[in-house]
């Protein structure tokens, strides 16, 4: 992909406000945008998210209820909820380093030094005082991440934040399992009548949000 046409799938993305149903993606194109979501980066690596896409036509009627009734919920090709785990365990910690271990072949002793770097910060020291909105943050970093690849697959979607997130998670049965809902992204074609799709974006200049230190 050269870079006019990224430029060209970042200006053409937008937040679709409606989906035209009859269009479905790919399944090739969907594994990609799975794979978006897997590679996402995270601080520490810690990953602390799940990503529940849902496919069941039932369920997506009740989220589109909890959802102040968008029809992108229902419309879209594919719906995923992402949602951030609550608090940051010290076997989070443990299986991130087991994991790294065996991947990498390094000897667990070796990483001895990265385990103090993160207890130190994550679960003794500064970020163990809003644990759940950092690990939400980290979702917003996969959030952006599935959207790009989406624009750049010529796939549209909709972020939506635009929902009861204590429903989701009764909904979707993960009350009390350690994660909640964050948002939701509909993904799929934009319908011909969405007036959206030809409006102009409305962005600062570069000059007003780019400083730069020379």
């Amino acid at each position: 992909m050269n870079t006019e046409s990224i430029l060209r799938a970042l200006e053409t993305r937008y937040a679709a406000k409606k989906f035209d149903p009859s269009r479905k993606i790919p399944e090739s194109d969907w594994k990609i945008l799975e794979s978006s979501l897997v590679l996402s980066p995270s601080s520490y690596g810690l990953e602390p998210w799940k990503f529940h896409v849902v496919e069941n036509a039932a369920l997506r009627e009740k989220l589109r209820t909890a959802s102040w009734n968008q029809t992108q919920v229902t419309d879209a090709s594919h719906y995923v909820v992402l949602t951030a785990k609550e608090r940051i365990l010290r076997e989070d910690v443990e299986a991130l380093l087991q994991r790294t271990s065996s991947t990498r072949g390094v000897p667990l002793d070796a990483l001895a030094g990265y385990r103090s770097i993160i207890e130190g910060d994550v679960l003794n020291g500064p970020k163990a005082d809003f644990m759940e909105a950092w690990n939400q943050r980290q979702v917003y970093i996969a959030f952006g991440f599935i959207m790009l690849t989406a624009a750049m697959l010529g796939i549209d979607t909709c972020p939506m934040e635009g929902i009861e997130p204590a429903k989701y998670d009764e909904i979707l049965g993960i009350k009390g399992s350690g994660y909640k809902s964050v948002a939701g992204l509909a993904l799929g074609y934009r319908h011909a009548e969405d007036k959206y799709a030809s409006a102009k974006k409305v962005r600062k200049s570069a000059t007003e949000v780019l400083i730069h230190h020379r």
